[in-house]
């Protein structure tokens, strides 16, 4: 039995290892380019919308992708175990502190992800022109 073959390792930054300070040179906005990729997808701006059910649906990883970003949609969340996400949410939202946390657990506890729903909120995001 031989080594086993590990993948390299490399840095990941998050958002406590990164600080935006002004610098010392002022530069021209037309001269600077501040894309990014991940493998043969490039992006206009470096931003990533959080994979998180309240902050990314569809609509807005639509909305995040024609600006240039990247919305990431939470596959193991709301939007993927519901018919009709938006009501969901609109309880969890609207519930009291004290109740929150029980009412968030029941909504994932008691209804399962749907292959259907993923597939249809993948189509609407390629759809919608982005992806």
């Amino acid at each position: 039995m031989g080594i086993p073959q590990f993948k390299e390792v490399r840095r990941a930054y998050g958002f406590d290892d990164v600080a935006i300070a002004p610098g010392a040179v002022t530069m021209n906005p037309d001269q600077t380019d501040i894309a990014w990729s991940i493998g043969e997808h490039k992006f206009k701006i470096p931003i990533i919308a959080s994979a998180m059910d309240a902050v990314v649906s569809p609509d807005t990883a639509i909305l995040f992708g024609k600006m240039g970003g990247l919305g990431v949609l939470n596959l193991d969340g709301v939007w993927t175990r519901y018919e009709d996400a938006r009501e969901v949410l609109a309880e969890l939202t609207s519930a009291p502190l004290d109740k929150a946390t029980p009412l968030f657990q029941n909504a994932y506890a008691h209804e399962p992800v749907k292959e259907h729903l993923i597939g249809d909120c993948v189509r609407k995001i390629k759809k919608g022109g982005v992806t």
